[in-house]
């Protein structure tokens, strides 16, 4: 099978010609129709969880008032601060965190961003603590809500230091929240206490936000380009409305991804030879967990980074049980030259003389060749999906390419891809045990179970 798609610009491509011992160019043709199903359903929001689809259109995903304000404020942060924390969990702020790794580069200046609120380690908050000592600091913190438990500790742990140092007054000017536009305890907190706020809009799930004033606000603060991220998200939009699948890549992906599953490989291997995707891939895991393990059913998405991974994960990958496919997330591009040099000794001890002179993207590439060949002999089908370099517009591109293919294969398999109901259960455990009021009946039958 040599089954290859592109978007016309060639701003994504997937090669999945090696998925050819599981599924072949007549399976995917014959899932087609199911596609287009899904894609009628999400255009025509008739589908279930239609109320969750303010992504869906990137260029209205935020007012232009607001996104004025936004990079003023960012800009005059970055005059004043060293530091911008984010707390926030889960969607909340896994997109900026996924950005801000992918575009950081060490030849250009960019301001800090540190997180909080992403566990309950006591140990984390005091290293935090004890990092921001010299640094001057302000604070985003990320919720619809304003009571998940994390981020709301995390959020007095840092507000009670930053008015320590620098009194209430002055730390009022440098807490800023992200939040929903009229409801919610962070809503009403913000707006007694008289700190900075933008909005999550209420059509907007949290993995789905990243393109909103969740991820934009803390990434123009870090210098990253949000124009041209919007821009990449949106012209993928507009690209995804292609209904050729040699054309839409989009598309091609959600067929092989519920194809595969179908075939019996409950799990997705995201794996990258570029380490500073390692986080994109963290958010991926969400959007695709989140929004398709339900009912009983749902590819299993997991990550890896490789080569480093090939040392632990690779024998397992090689022989072990076939439960898996792989998607090699890959860019084309490599933006910095260096060469395996010349040692000046006798001999050849390292055995590596063959390779002087050569270039390290190259040896990459040819690395990442080899494994998906030996993989697929392995008997476990991976596929790729390619952009042409990274930088902000073709990260924008891949947010949205994510977000609407796993967005239509939640469709194809049934189920509300926009709601999470069993993410609640632990929850309502943790508020049970802790001895939150109201919950006293739950807190004595968990404690039978003990």
């Amino acid at each position: 099978m040599t089954y290859k798609s592109a978007f016309d610009d060639g701003s994504v491509r997937i090669d999945a010609s090696l998925v050819s011992s599981h599924i072949d160019e007549d399976r995917i043709a014959s899932v087609q129709e199911e596609v287009q199903k899904a894609a009628d359903l999400l255009h025509s929001k008739s589908g279930p969880g239609s109320e969750f689809l303010g992504w869906l259109d990137p260029g209205s995903i935020i007012d232009a008032g607001e996104l004025i304000r936004l990079k003023e404020t960012a800009i005059r942060l970055r005059e004043e601060n060293d530091t911008l924390i984010i707390i926030g969990i889960g969607g909340s702020y896994l997109g900026a965190r996924a950005c801000f790794d992918a575009l950081r580069s060490p030849d250009t200046r960019i301001r800090r961003l540190r997180y909080a609120g992403t566990s309950l380690s006591a140990r984390y908050h005091a290293y935090l603590l004890n990092a921001l000592e010299k640094e001057r600091y302000a604070i985003n913190v990320i919720s619809k809500s304003g009571t998940t438990t994390e981020p709301a500790i995390a959020f007095r742990i840092l507000r009670k230091e930053l008015e320590r140092r620098i009194g209430k007054n002055l730390a009022s000017t440098q807490i800023f929240v992200t939040t929903d536009r009229a409801k919610g305890a962070l809503r009403e907190l913000a707006d007694t206490e008289g700190w900075e706020t933008f909005t999550i809009p209420e059509n907007v799930g949290g993995r789905f936000s990243v393109l909103t004033a969740a991820g934009l606000f803390p990434l123009a603060y870090a210098g990253i380009n949000i124009d041209a991220l919007m821009g990449g998200a949106t012209e993928c939009a507009i690209a995804c409305r292609e209904k050729n699948i040699e054309r839409n890549p989009a598309r091609l992906y959600a067929s092989l991804r519920h194809l595969l599953y179908k075939t019996g490989l409950p799990i997705e291997l995201m794996v990258s030879f570029e380490p500073r995707l390692a986080q994109f891939i963290e958010w991926w895991k969400q959007l695709a967990g989140e929004s398709e393990g339900k009912s009983g059913n749902g590819l299993f998405p997991a990550g890896a980074i490789y080569s480093r991974d090939l040392h632990s994960l690779g024998q397992w990958v090689q022989q072990g049980p076939r439960i898996l496919f792989e998607t090699f997330l890959t860019v084309e591009a490599c933006s910095y030259s260096m060469e395996v040099p010349q040692i000046d000794e006798d001999g050849d001890v390292d055995g590596l003389s063959y390779l002087e002179g050569m270039q390290m993207g190259d040896i990459n590439r040819t690395a990442q060749k080899a494994t998906r060949i030996a993989h697929s002999d392995g008997g476990c089908p991976n596929f790729e999906v390619a952009v042409p370099e990274l930088d902000a517009y073709h990260l924008g591109v891949l947010i949205y390419f994510f977000e609407y293919a796993i967005a239509l294969t939640g469709y194809m398999a049934g189920i509300n891809p926009f709601d999470q109901p069993g993410v609640e259960t632990y929850k309502q455990n943790m508020f049970a045990l802790l001895g939150k009021p109201g919950y006293e009946e739950a807190a004595a039958a968990l404690k039978k179970k003990e």
